[in-house]
């Protein structure tokens, strides 16, 4: 009796292992496609790719489970499109985790309307705004993008480190241009520097004038645009270049993409800003895989790739892919001990988690997790040289 109950209980092991083996999981890739950042977009959706495809190809999740991911354009500033377009994933697709979203605004609707209630587990690779770090998230939200009150205080400390006293600021009108510009309002205050004047913008607009010639009015030795490369920010700029008000900008991350000095032109030669970055090892292997790929390296595709590894990996260390058990082992994969994983050695990964073990999650942006769930924050310093944005550092 007791043989026949342990040849039936192994039966049905090895059924339910055949299930997971042919088994397509699908994830969502929801990135603002369209709107005031849709030219980083692209790099950052294929970088997250990149990650399932090589643990697809590895045939090592879940007993030999594929990863198929399915996109959606969650835009950047509309809450209610974000929200339609991820519901329509999980509804649709069954999708068993998200990707995204890229925007804070678009992240929050989506975090507060689709996974709370679904119990979708997500991971964005760029939503920064110190609000997601309070916000109620049954532990199924993290992002490996670190919060927009430590890129405040590093930004702070570059100004004064280049002898910069005065600054006009200008940021977009949401929840990510509020949250920076109060950072860096306060974290340059701190240090004993001056804020002229602290002033929104619209993003959509055909003419920024007025708004700059507030931000002239007031003054200061450079104007800090924390808005959006491809919307309002680089409105704002272009206008002050033609009215002669400002020669030197400042550049939180969402103003850093190739596409705003090729829109600006040489006016934006000198001018300077960050992004979340890092010098690990990490960073080089995956920029290797991602040229192979045909993937253009830019912003936020470091994270885009560890946000699609760290859910993967996650459902492999939890055995499924329910996003209840899948979230209590994301922190403890990035965070480690364990033997070190980067960038091309996600089948490496899988299989240590199978036979039981432990691993250390490095990536390509040397990702760590601080609570409630976000990147500790390192970033890649950039000046604008000869039309170029070049890196010329890290902090």
């Amino acid at each position: 009796m007791i043989k026949k109950i342990l040849t039936v209980s192994a039966l049905a092991s090895t059924l339910a292992f055949s299930a997971h083996a042919a088994d397509t999981i699908k994830i969502g890739v929801g990135m603002g496609f369209t709107g005031p950042i849709e030219s980083l977009t692209p790099g950052m959706a294929a970088s997250a790719e990149l990650a399932m495809k090589e643990v697809s190809d590895s045939g090592l999740l879940l007993g030999g489970a594929k990863v198929q991911p399915v996109r959606a354009d969650t835009t950047c500033i509309d809450a209610a499109a974000a929200t339609a377009a991820v519901e329509r994933l999980v509804s649709s697709e069954g999708i068993k985790a998200l990707v995204g979203a890229a925007c804070s605004g678009a992240t929050t609707a989506v975090l507060q309307n689709v996974a709370l209630p679904r119990g979708l587990l997500m991971i964005s690779p760029s939503s920064t705004s110190p609000a997601l770090s309070t916000i109620e998230d049954n532990g199924l939200f993290f992002r490996t993008a670190p919060s927009d009150a430590r890129q405040g205080e590093v930004l702070a400390e570059l100004l004064i480190e280049r002898g910069i006293k005065s600054a006009a600021l200008t940021y977009t009108n949401n929840d990510y241009g509020k949250g920076l510009g109060n950072s860096i309002q306060t974290a340059f205050q701190k240090l004993g520097g001056k804020i002229t004047i602290s002033a929104s913008h619209e993003d959509g607009k055909g003419d920024y004038t007025a708004e700059v010639g507030a931000l002239a009015a007031a003054g200061g030795d450079v104007l800090v645009v924390a808005g959006y490369l491809d919307r309002g920010g680089r409105g704002i700029i272009s206008s002050a270049l033609d009215t002669g008000a400002f020669d030197t900008f400042v550049l939180p991350d969402g103003m850093i993409g190739q596409s705003l000095p090729d829109a600006i032109g040489k006016g934006l030669n000198g001018s300077w800003g960050l992004a979340p970055g890092s010098d690990s090892p990490g960073g080089a292997q995956f920029e290797a895989l991602a040229t192979k790929a045909g993937i253009t390296v830019g912003p936020y595709t470091h994270q885009s790739y560890d946000a699609a590894a760290l859910i993967l990996l996650g459902m492999q260390a939890a055995k499924s892919t329910d996003g209840a058990q899948v979230k209590a082992k994301v922190m403890e994969i990035a965070n480690g001990p364990g033997e070190a994983i980067y960038p091309g050695e996600l089948a490496k990964g899988l299989k240590i988690l199978a036979d039981g073990g432990k691993i250390n999650y490095i990536g390509a942006s040397a990702v760590r997790f601080v609570d409630p769930g976000e990147s500790a924050g390192s970033y890649a310093l950039y000046e604008v040289r000869n039309g170029k944005l070049d890196t010329i550092g890290y902090r």
